[in-house]
């Protein structure tokens, strides 16, 4: 009698030991599959890029060289791509003069606004401002380098010969390639990156 008590309690523990390994098996394989897990999203999941700031805001504010009242071209775009048309305002030109030209870059959508030009300064290397224009009298050329001796143009010369009418664009280009042919000069055609604002100013030059 005695040994078979012996022989049950002895089968007792050994079934609850049993479990308990199995248990602590189970527990052990859940474990690794979730470490396991977690690293291969780790290494699978894309980096999660930089959110760039939001621009609402362009002003060219021109200083005619010698004198006189600057001409202030603006652009605002409180709500964004997608919402209200922004406001633009042109400006009119004197000819056969020079202008220094200082570009500022706002987030107004915030109170107060947020300066964004002290960002692009802050990330010059990154940064390159583009002037275009349709006015075979009107030329801009750069007066600012980034960090890398680079060109930048958020300071600029703006010269005016003959009068007319036409348009001025400026780009702000994030992470361009200052390298490629023409860059340098001002040309966007080869200088990739992404633009972070851009705006169209009419522009009378009389």
């Amino acid at each position: 009698m005695q040994q078979c008590c012996n022989n049950f309690l002895d089968l007792c523990i050994i079934n609850i030991k049993c479990k308990t390994m199995k248990k602590n098996q189970i527990y052990f394989l859940l474990v690794a599959f979730m470490c396991l897990s977690q690293l291969s999203c780790d290494k699978d999941d894309p980096e999660v890029p930089n959110e760039e700031e939001l621009i609402t805001t362009l002003t060219y504010t021109l200083s005619p060289n010698g004198g006189g009242d600057p001409v202030v071209f603006t652009f605002r775009d409180l709500d964004g791509d997608g919402g209200d048309d922004p406001i633009i305002q042109g400006g009119t030109l004197a000819a056969n003069q020079s202008y220094v030209g200082r570009v500022e870059f706002l987030n107004e959508a915030e109170i107060p606004a947020e300066d964004i030009t002290e960002e692009v300064e802050e990330e010059s290397v990154d940064h390159q401002v583009f002037f275009s224009s349709s006015l075979s009298g009107l030329s801009v050329t750069y007066a600012d380098t980034d960090d890398n001796g680079n060109r930048l143009g958020l300071v600029t010369n703006l010269t005016t010969s003959s009068a007319g009418n036409g348009i001025l664009t400026i780009t702000l280009r994030h992470e361009p390639d200052k390298s490629a042919a023409g860059v340098s000069s001002g040309d966007i055609s080869n200088a990739g990156g992404s633009t972070d604002v851009e705006a169209m100013f009419t522009v009378n030059v009389q």
